[in-house]
This record gives C-alpha cells, structure tokens and sequence, in this order.
C-alpha cells in the first residue's frame, strides 16, 4: 500500500489522552499491545467549513467588484501574491513560480487559518473588501 494509501484515523483529545473517534478509529489499535510504544503524528483536520468561507469570500469579492476572474483564477493571484507557491526550473534554466496546493493533504489547518488571513488581507489592500462575519 502506497503512503498515500494509508487509512486516516481520527482520535479526539480527553486530558492527556487520545481517544478513538469512531469504531474504526479503534479498530487501528487492535494489533498494538497494551503498553506498546508508538509512533503518532500529530495533524488536525482541515475545517471544511473554514474551507467554504474562503471560496465563498473569492465569489463575494467577484461578485462585489465586478471582476473578469473566476474564482479559481482569483485563487491563483491570491496564492502567487502570498507565496503560495511551487518553484519550477523550464529547461532554458529559467525558475518561475506556480501556485501551489492548498488541499487538505498539503496544507495544516494552522497553515490555511494563516493563509486565509493573509488572503483577507490583501483582498482589503488591492479591492477594499472586507468579508463580513455571520451574525
């Protein structure tokens, strides 16, 4: 099985403990032994909603400005705008930079709350529009 492949399993905080989330969260612990140490890496998921909010905001900025971008286009700009991004060498030896991923496997939580403020941020900066928060 590629790494990739992996089962994901999901463990909720109690104290100091971690607890299984569902049956199948604890079905992982089957083959380890009581008293057995293992290798635990630690990753939150992503919060889909949070995930909404940002495309609902490109959409919003769009919508509000009047724009000729898609929000997938808008997204590049945002990410090439903040760093976001992935550096290719083309064969003439020249290194350009493409926008990177954001999905939920190449980007923490913690990551994507910063780049959403980042994003917010520079939406304000070059089209003056603020999101506004749901009531």
């Amino acid at each position: 099985m590629a790494k990739k492949d992996k089962p994901v399993y999901g463990f909720i905080r109690r104290g100091f403990n971690l607890v299984p989330q569902l049956d199948f969260d604890r079905s992982a612990l089957d083959s380890v032994a009581e008293g057995e140490l293992v290798k635990v890496e630690i990753k939150q998921f992503r919060n889909v909603g949070r995930h909404r909010a940002y495309w609902a905001t490109l959409q919003d900025v769009i919508d509000a400005c009047g724009l000729d971008y898609s929000a997938e286009k808008l997204h590049d700009l945002i990410k090439l705008q903040n760093g976001v991004v992935d550096l290719l060498t083309l064969p003439s030896g020249m290194t350009v930079a493409i926008p990177a991923s954001i999905s939920f496997d190449k980007m923490s939580e913690a990551d994507f709350q910063s780049f959403f403020r980042k994003a917010e941020a520079w939406l304000a900066k070059t089209y003056g529009y603020v999101r506004q928060e749901a009531a």
